[in-house]
């Protein structure tokens, strides 16, 4: 639970004068969700130190404490947003340890202000890293009374903004050898004599769609064509599902193996709930036999 903010605190730096650059947008995800003030808490700091900055809301549901999913939606929103955005990332379960606070520079020119905790594993395999930095100089934090529960409102929101408004990012702290940042372990699907090994990364929001670790390509190569039946061990039971492209081309209520808007495969019944109607849940596993 964060604790209360401190009477009187507020990010310390002057706003931006009219000579400074365009503010750049923020997207902001956490699993604080929104029963309670942090968000609005962390967009008010953000706002104090980049006046009129635009801030899009990736989510604030990530399931609490589930870093890999976090590192998931990240990877997958990350595209979306522009080539110079500033992602502030708050998926914490080690607030207040000896994990670092970091800012790190991608590939493509994007800066992420999140704890070193593997959120960034996906990301990096996909556009890399080109620098990090670790977050020590108070100038880019709330300016007092730095808490030990919520570094999302005293480090990351006002370090965020600061990137946001194009002050320089080597004064935020000391460099870091990004070859040395936590790294979740990922785990791919496997094809072997037996067939395609997967597993249940997630469920697809409130629908209770599968999300599965197995790319299109990776399917394809046991060389199903849509509208054939795949057989499938899933979670110890054995299933036959129908390879469609979406949701209505099979019954109400009826289940199907389709290619998300991901570019994985996934399981799902139409205008149904998966997960619940099949009893499975992210952890599951899955084998599916090469076609014969």
């Amino acid at each position: 639970m964060p604790a209360p903010a401190p009477a009187g605190s507020a990010a310390t730096t002057a706003p931006p004068t009219s000579a400074s650059p365009p503010l750049r947008t923020i997207g902001f995800m956490t699993d604080f969700d929104v029963k309670d003030d942090a968000v609005g808490i962390c967009k008010a700091v953000m706002e104090g130190v980049a006046p009129g900055v635009k801030i899009n809301d990736i989510t604030h549901q990530v399931t609490p404490f589930d870093i890999e999913e976090g590192a998931r939606f990240l990877a997958g929103s990350a595209p979306y947003f522009a080539k110079n955005a500033v992602f502030v990332v708050v998926v914490d379960p080690g607030v207040g340890s000896n994990r670092k606070a970091i800012i790190a520079e991608s590939g493509v020119g994007q800066f992420f202000v999140l704890p070193d905790n593997g959120l960034l594993t996906l990301l990096t395999d996909r556009d890399g890293i080109l620098a990090a930095r670790e977050i020590t100089n108070p100038k880019w934090m709330i300016g007092a009374g730095i808490s030990s529960t919520f570094h999302g409102r005293d480090i990351f929101s006002p370090a965020g903004a600061h990137l946001a408004r194009g002050d320089n990012w080597t004064e935020a702290g000391p460099a870091i050898d990004v070859t040395k940042l936590v790294r979740l372990q990922v785990h791919s699907a496997v094809i072997d004599a037996n067939g395609l090994h997967g597993k249940v990364l997630g469920l697809d929001g409130p629908f209770g769609n599968l999300v599965l670790n197995i790319p299109a390509d990776t399917f394809a190569k046991m060389g199903y064509a849509i509208g054939e039946t795949v057989p499938v061990a899933l979670d110890g039971k054995e299933y036959r599902f129908p390879f469609v492209k979406t949701f209505s081309d099979v019954q109400v209520g009826a289940p199907l193996f389709y290619i998300d808007s991901r570019g994985r495969l996934s399981l799902g019944v139409n205008q149904r709930n998966f997960s619940e109607t099949y009893k499975v849940m992210p952890g599951a596993e899955l084998l599916i036999p090469a076609k014969h």
